[in-house]
């Protein structure tokens, strides 16, 4: 088991060129209840204690409910990665899954130092280019099935039978998981600080096995 400080991982992005109007774009992708939010929520504090902003961006927020894998990269791409990539504001509205339907506020995303975007997809291909650093989180899917019904309801077993057929594919086309800058076991719990630190899956690319 590699352990991995999430201070040191922002220094690395940090070191990263930014290909997004200035804002380092960082992706926290990997399969439905393997750990994003977790993670996504560690390293921006790390980047907020090393003196920088950062804003945490859910991409479950641009999704048109369960079947809308597509739909949710579109909108990013659109709402958001477009608009920042030449310096113009970017603002989305948030679906609510009660109402099913988008809401009336607008999230406006500013211009923060880094841009953390978390969410299934969010490192596709057509999002790489203003993308300064890929992170790939994943867990067995036993257990990230049993965390989604646990946080949200047997109602949903259904839907999320699908999604993660739908999402296991989606990976395998684009290849997400091999172009990861890093990949993280989402269910390590035992030695090691979940809230600094990380446990390494695989070596980083280039560096063999």
């Amino acid at each position: 088991m590699e352990t991995g400080r999430f201070g040191e991982l922002a220094e690395s992005i940090l070191d990263r060129p930014s290909f997004l109007g200035g804002i380092r774009a960082v992706a926290v992708d990997g399969g439905t209840g393997a750990g994003k939010s977790t993670v996504a929520d560690s390293l921006a504090g790390a980047l907020r204690a090393a003196g920088v902003s950062a804003y945490v961006l859910h991409t479950d927020d641009l999704l048109d409910g369960w079947s809308d894998l597509d739909g949710s990269g579109r909108r990013l791409t659109a709402l958001v990665l477009d608009p920042l990539a030449v310096g113009r504001p970017a603002a989305y509205r948030a679906y609510d899954w009660h109402a099913s339907r988008f809401g009336d506020r607008e999230h406006h995303v500013g211009s923060p130092d880094v841009l953390i975007l978390e969410g299934v997809g969010s490192a596709r291909r057509a999002n790489r280019r203003f993308l300064s650093f890929i992170v790939f989180v994943d867990a067995p899917v036993e257990v990230r099935e049993a965390r989604v019904l646990a946080r949200d309801g047997a109602q949903v077993a259904a839907p999320l039978r699908r999604w993660i057929a739908d999402e296991t594919a989606h990976f395998a086309a684009e290849g997400t998981r091999s172009c990861a800058d890093v990949v993280m076991d989402g269910n390590a719990r035992v030695g090691h600080d979940h809230e600094t630190e990380y446990v390494r899956l695989d070596p980083p690319p280039g560096q063999g096995a």
